[in-house]
């Protein structure tokens, strides 16, 4: 196996500082996120004084099933409508909780002046596919059609997400455009989870370092997935290039780490979206590791990613 791209000097200290990554059990998950959950601040906490409003809310999920939660952040006293942004968090398809994007999505609403809906979603393996992207998907049409009181232009809302958030992000935006459903103005995939199959070169460098591996993803996938896992079953919108035709989708942001699993994954996304005359950019940052930007807020690296979000979504929400 080639060997794998070294960390960028400036995390390389982070790598080591945490040492061989835990390995995720399906029989585990329970406790792994009950950990997990005490490191997630609230969003009380993450907002403090700053001029943003909260509000809390339930609303319909898929037909016949349960109900969602949702935050919405807001701009204080706005009064124009502006552009939304629908977020879906990360954690494996497994762990993780909407809370934990509070701050990147609160540097959006201040910064831009953006409508944020960050929504919760049924986790794998209690909730296989379909779920997470069925809860998802009804999201995204309540936020479209509710765009007039959020204060949101409908013709401008991109879907956004890191890591599995990334991968339903585009598996949103491919149920979107297959059931002539909400036009969205763009997806903005942060080292997106889209590949089942998990054979590539990338995800063999990185078996068993950074802070997602091989084994990690394999376990998130099963989860999701079961036996269809890595087989032709696998459904595109659960894994998106699984996709046969990636024609008519909304112009797409993909970022990865050069020095992480996802990275050729995204790459051939990517280069699949130009081939049928797509609107694409990609970004592969050079010795970044899974989710950099979270474990190194302050690095060089992760500021250079965040002003390049920035940029990309003010030219494609017109701000």
């Amino acid at each position: 196996m080639t060997n794998a791209v070294p960390f960028a000097a400036e995390l390389q200290p982070i790598v080591d500082a945490m040492g061989t990554p835990a390995i995720f059990t399906l029989e585990g998950m329970p406790a792994a996120r009950a950990a997990g959950a005490g490191f997630i601040p609230t969003v009380e906490q993450v907002i403090g004084d700053r001029p943003i409003d909260v509000e809390e809310l339930i609303i319909p999920g898929p037909a016949g099933e349960p109900d969602l939660e949702i935050t919405i952040l807001r701009p204080r006293g706005l009064t124009a409508v502006t552009a939304g942004l629908f977020n879906i968090h990360g954690g494996g398809m497994m762990t993780g909780h909407r809370t934990m994007d509070t701050g990147r999505l609160a540097d959006l609403v201040e910064g831009l002046g953006v409508v944020v809906v960050n929504v919760e979603y049924r986790l794998a393996p209690e909730h296989p596919h379909p779920a997470p992207v069925e809860d998802c998907y009804a999201g995204l049409v309540w936020m479209s059609e509710h765009a007039a009181l959020l204060g949101v232009d409908p013709a401008r809302i991109v879907i956004m997400g890191g890591s599995a958030g990334g991968g339903l992000s585009a598996g949103v935006a491919l149920l979107a455009r297959d059931r002539t459903g909400p036009a969205l103005a763009g997806q903005l995939l942060l080292c997106p989870m889209i590949d089942d199959r998990n054979d590539s070169v990338s995800s063999h460098q990185y078996s068993d370092s950074g802070t997602w591996t091989r084994q990690m993803n394999d376990i998130g996938w099963r989860a999701l997935l079961g036996d269809a896992a890595g087989t032709s079953d696998a459904s595109p919108y659960a894994a998106p290039l699984r996709a046969k035709d990636l024609t008519g989708l909304p112009p797409a942001f993909i970022e990865a780490g050069a020095a992480e699993v996802f990275r050729d994954e995204n790459v051939e996304y990517a280069s699949r979206l130009w081939a049928v005359g797509g609107d694409a950019e990609l970004h592969v940052w050079s010795g970044a590791f899974h989710g950099f930007d979270i474990f190194a807020p302050g690095s060089e690296l992760a500021r250079a990613a965040l002003a390049s979000r920035d940029s990309w979504l003010r030219r494609v929400l017109d701000l």
